[in-house]
């Protein structure tokens, strides 16, 4: 467990700055895997941008950048194996 030193740790207060904090990570990591695809010259769908930038999971978001940089095409960013 993570201490907090937050005012008013352990209030909706915290949670509602923590959510926020956690969201505006995942937005970052987003944008730098568009970023990436895009300074490849990669086309990038709709479809695409629209999952990458809704996802909210950090870990996941850090296999996209990854992937990012070795993917042919962009839609192969989500393809398993």
């Amino acid at each position: 467990m993570v201490a907090s030193y937050f005012p008013g740790r352990g209030t909706l207060i915290e949670e509602t700055y923590l959510k926020g904090e956690a969201q505006g990570m995942a937005a970052g990591k987003a944008a730098g895997v568009l970023r990436v695809l895009e300074a490849r010259g990669l086309p990038v769908s709709d479809t695409v941008r629209d999952r990458v930038t809704a996802c909210t999971d950090l870990s996941r978001l850090d296999g996209l950048l990854v992937r990012a940089i070795t993917v042919e095409q962009a839609e192969a960013l989500f393809e398993e194996g």
